[in-house]
């Protein structure tokens, strides 16, 4: 909870009552490489905040190709939210990419902090409203950018998680096979 509970109050104001429920809700969980946190067509019944180690959300496309779409490292909330939501079926995956620990809530717990703790909505939605925007700054440039340009911004941004995950899903998130990744990164060195 030590790592949790100044993540959430820089999004407002919590009392010690609060705070000791959200605690007593809070569950410490870990997860081994390669383990699903949520998977597609099933619901998502959980919330989580990544205390160690990095996960991904990862869909096939019609092809059956396996895409990555990004990465979540530590000190960031994950959850498929349109699934856990609205008890819809998810069209993606969230993966352990290496081993983790995670501070977890269940759907009910959630609903009960969501009900009992006045404001927490409000901080919820500004957590949101931060994973939204951090999702489109890591998307946009993919779009517009080259291959290498890309690979240049991914390791500026994301100094901690370049040398943590598989090359083969940092070639599936910038959009390029492994082979033009190994070419990249042997002409930067």
């Amino acid at each position: 909870m030590k790592e949790l509970l100044p993540y959430i109050l820089q999004f407002g104001n919590l009392n010690q009552q609060q705070i000791d429920l959200i605690s007593k809700k809070a569950t410490e969980i870990t997860f081994s490489k390669d383990e699903y946190f949520s998977e597609a067509g099933k619901i998502a019944v959980q919330v989580g905040f990544i205390i160690e180690g990095i996960m991904r959300v990862c869909y096939y496309n019609n092809k059956g190709e396996e895409i990555t779409k990004y990465f979540i490292e530590e000190n960031n909330m994950v959850v498929d939210l349109e699934s856990f939501n609205n008890s819809i079926c998810s069209s993606a995956y969230v993966q352990a990419v290496t081993d983790c620990k995670l501070i977890v809530f269940s759907k009910p717990d959630w609903e009960e902090l969501l009900a009992t703790i006045v404001g927490w909505d409000t901080i919820v939605h500004k957590i949101i409203a931060r994973a939204l925007m951090q999702k489109v700054d890591r998307r946009s440039p993919l779009v517009s950018e080259d291959a290498t340009t890309r690979y240049l911004s991914f390791m500026e941004k994301y100094p901690k998680v370049i040398n943590r995950i598989p090359l083969s899903y940092l070639a599936s998130y910038l959009g390029i096979t492994q082979s033009s990744l190994s070419r990249i990164r042997k002409n930067i060195r």
